[in-house]
């Protein structure tokens, strides 16, 4: 199997304004055709950290790296427009006064080649017929699309995308989401792109980055990062999750769910997660005993269509949730038994 190249590296970068340290000694490296998702809360420094990529900061340590150049670091700083870097701005930045044809073309050399370049990019956004138009004979999801295809049109190393969803209504996200993933897939593009919001990059990215306070917490494929988060901070960001108390020995926890499966490197008193789908529950009839179970009164129910959140409370006190699917659901009040499917996963008691 062909090594894949290395398309972007942070070493050890930090940039500050005044007194706030908006990024603080930054590692990160991408391989060529990944999606990278920067997830994290306002004011993490995943704003910063493109910004850093794309040239429009200076890091005052470390070095940046983009397609095997160094492109800032320590006597080197390569400006945006030499860096092959394609941007996408949040409000797409799309030259009101040109077609969408015009837009596209707006970053690449005059000549023979251009219009051809065009169409194919036009093209893999599906964007066909299109070209005469204005932007604002656009919808939100073409504009988009347009944006994108002008950032991919000279044939970045990277291209960088700046809350692209964040515009859009909610019953268009999901699709254009869709959409962006194939365009970028089809192109063969390497991709950064920051989000707060935690669906959009699980969905989305190969590889995500989840920061706070200007540092990355964890990086890793969606799945490891939902199921083995490296901190509870991380595990309490990315999706829903229960926290108990408990003793972990051998790969196992003993808490008030019974001894179940775990991994993690502690051991002794610690705090164990456990996503709310690791909950399975069965109605108990009137007379009828958990056997091994757990016993618990459900509380509330959040109904979703597709699946639906039970909160509930043990018998022993602590209120947790189970995420169960869309069928019929539990009724508050009612008797349950809770079982525990999978493993949870320990972090150090604070």
């Amino acid at each position: 199997m062909t090594e894949k190249k290395r398309m972007f590296r942070l070493a050890g970068v930090s940039r500050g304004f005044g007194p706030v340290r908006a990024v603080h000694d930054l590692h990160l490296t991408l391989e060529e055709g990944k999606i990278l998702a920067l997830l994290g809360p306002s004011g993490c420094g995943k704003t910063t950290t493109l910004r850093l990529l794309a040239g429009f900061e200076r890091p005052e340590s470390g070095e940046v790296e983009i397609g095997g150049r160094i492109v800032a670091g320590p006597g080197v700083f390569v400006p945006p427009e030499k860096r092959r870097v394609g941007m996408v701005f949040q409000d797409y930045a799309l030259f009101p006064h040109l077609t969408v044809e015009q837009n596209v073309a707006y970053g690449l050399p005059v000549g023979k080649k251009r219009g051809g370049r065009v169409a194919e990019v036009l093209a893999l956004a599906h964007l066909e017929g299109l070209g005469g138009r204005m932007p604002h004979e656009l919808s939100g999801g073409q504009q988009q699309r347009v944006a994108l295809a002008r950032a991919l049109a000279p044939e970045p190393a990277i291209v960088l995308l700046d809350e692209p969803f964040s515009n859009l209504d909610a019953a268009l996200r999901a699709r254009v989401r869709a959409e962006m993933r194939d365009i970028l897939t089809a192109a063969g593009a390497t991709a950064v792109f920051v989000t707060h919001d935690q669906e959009e990059a699980l969905s989305l990215a190969d590889e995500v980055a989840v920061m706070m306070g200007g540092r990355i917490l964890q990086s890793a494929p969606p799945e490891d990062l939902y199921h083995f988060p490296a901190t509870r901070e991380v595990a309490e960001f990315v999706g829903e999750a229960n926290f108990i108390p408990g003793t972990a020995q051998n790969g196992r926890l003993h808490c008030v769910l019974g001894d179940v499966p775990a991994c993690g490197e502690c051991i002794g008193h610690v705090e164990a997660m456990l996503r709310p789908e690791a909950l399975h529950l069965r109605r108990l009839a009137n007379g009828d005993a958990a056997g091994s179970e757990v016993e618990a009164t459900v509380l509330a129910r959040e109904f979703y269509g597709h699946d639906q959140l039970i909160k509930l409370r043990l018998d022993s006190g602590p209120v947790l949730c189970s995420r169960l699917g869309g069928g019929p659901g539990f009724r508050p009040g009612e008797r349950v038994a809770v079982a525990v499917a999978g493993q949870a996963v320990v972090f150090p008691k604070s």
